[in-house]
This record gives structure tokens, sequence and C-alpha cells, in this order.
């Protein structure tokens, strides 16, 4: 895997877990949401990622490869490289059933007096924060480090 490469794949993290922040930090605004758009409360929301594929260059022009070509280099025992990084491939909503909270003098309580709230938890919210606060981070410093080896590289072609 080249230096830039390298790069590349730690970018992708810093701009899936950014998503990821945000989406939490939309989830933390909207804990006491009980009223949305879609009617009823406000939903908690997930990002899915998955991984990149790799995509070979050929004559100039990058082609992902086709099932016969993996099936191919599977079947030879080709080394499989390093990945490509990670993508966001989707932002889905929890199924969980909404939390029911008596409140009779809430505006959209039932008629037994019951509010459906959000289905989220702050704690899980913020343990989620701290995870993904943590993986931007340890992809800043992959990034660091592979600029500094790039810096040693040029230092020896140099000497």
């Amino acid at each position: 895997m080249g230096i830039f490469r390298a790069i590349e794949t730690s970018a992708s993290g810093l701009t899936a877990e950014r998503l990821r922040l945000d989406i939490i930090a939309n989830n933390i605004a909207n804990a006491n949401t009980t009223r949305t758009a879609e009617g009823g409360p406000y939903r908690r929301q997930m990002p899915v990622f998955a991984a990149r594929e790799k995509v070979p260059a050929r004559n100039g022009f990058a082609f992902p490869p086709s099932p016969f070509e993996r099936m191919l280099e599977k079947a030879r025992g080709v080394a499989q490289e390093a990945g490509e990084g990670v993508r966001v491939v989707g932002i889905i909503k929890d199924s969980t059933p909404p939390r029911r909270v008596y409140d009779p003098a809430h505006p959209d309580a039932d008629a037994q007096g019951y509010v459906s709230m959000p289905n989220l938890d702050i704690v899980t919210e913020m343990v989620d924060m701290i995870s993904a606060s943590r993986a931007y981070e340890a992809n800043v410093t992959a990034i660091n480090e592979a600029k500094q080896m790039a810096m040693k590289a040029l230092e020896i072609g140099r000497g």
C-alpha cells in the first residue's frame, strides 16, 4: 500500500466518523422531540458503514474488478491488499418502539396521559460520541504517521 493510499484510506475514515458525530449530535438535540414531520416522536438515527472496494487502474482509468477477475485472483491465491477505506451506505432509523412517559399535562399526551418520547438513551449517545471521537483521532494519527514516513523517505533520498 502506498503512502498516498494510506492517507486516502484514513481520510475516508475521517469523513465517515465526522458524519457519525453529526448524526449523534442530531440525536442528542432531538432527545425530547415528540413531533416530527412524519408524525410521532423523533426516531434515533444510525449510520451504516461498508468497506470501500479496491478499484484498480487500467490504462489510466479506474474500473472495478469484474466478478470473473475476483474469482480468478482468488483461485490463483493472489494475496489481498489492504482495504481501501470506508464509505457510508446509508442512515437508518432505529426501529425500537418509543418510550412512553406519563405526563397528562403534555400537549402530545394521549387519552391515558402517556406521551411517546424518542427511542434514544443519552448515555448510549455519549458512549457512541466518545467512540466516534476516538476513531477520528486514530485516523488523524494514521495520516500524520504516513506524512512522517513520506518525509523520512525524502530525507533518505536526499542523503
